[in-house]
């Protein structure tokens, strides 16, 4: 692990390979699992603020699945996640005509219709954030439904912490992600 300010990051964001290959995926991650998209309380009450203007991006079922359940759930843990459809994929995942998962909420940010791309959580993966009291631990969750997107960063040889650039960048500034490449280029000097 690594200390950068208030974080603790796992060396495998630096070691691990990773690039998202829907071809072989679908976007399973959309899908796949027990429970919604982590979300924030800031993000779930903008979801719910703009729920009107991310439905026209969504298919029929996860429409209903927000007016059954919400724009976002709470959880017994007091945390908020997506709702789900028929406990299955998230409520914002749109489906493409070759069976792909994509996200309803970035289809609508494309669209200009709102300004965010996507919850944090999601635009993070496959990088998992888990705040505590005095720090936040950034981890890689490995997962076997991205085994094809490491052996896709492998051949192409970018590793997690490039992958996910713009999303490190989104959630914790410009200057920890400096840092965070001077650490990475430090250790994978040593490691030569």
């Amino acid at each position: 692990m690594f200390q950068i300010g208030k974080t603790l990051v796992s060396e495998t964001l630096i070691e691990q390979d990773f690039v998202c290959n829907l071809s072989a995926c679908k976007g399973a991650c959309c899908v796949e699992g027990e429970a919604g998209a982590p979300l924030t309380l800031e993000e779930a009450q903008w979801l719910q603020r703009n729920q009107s203007k991310i439905e026209p991006f969504l298919p029929e079922n996860g429409r209903v699945a927000l007016k059954t359940h919400g724009a976002f759930i709470k959880i017994a843990s007091g945390e908020y996640e997506t709702p789900l459809v028929n406990a299955r994929e998230c409520a914002y995942t749109h489906f493409e005509p070759d069976g792909s998962a994509h996200c309803g909420i970035e289809r609508a940010h494309q669209a200009g219709a709102v300004d965010m791309k996507k919850p944090i959580s999601c635009h993070l993966y496959p990088v998992r954030v888990r705040d505590y009291t005095e720090f936040s631990a950034v981890n890689y969750h490995r997962w076997p439904i991205c085994d094809d997107a490491c052996t896709l960063g492998a051949e192409l040889k970018v590793p997690v912490y490039l992958f996910v650039k713009d999303a490190l960048v989104r959630k914790f500034g410009q200057d920890w992600y400096d840092e965070l490449c001077l650490v990475a280029k430090t250790h994978l000097d040593q490691k030569k």
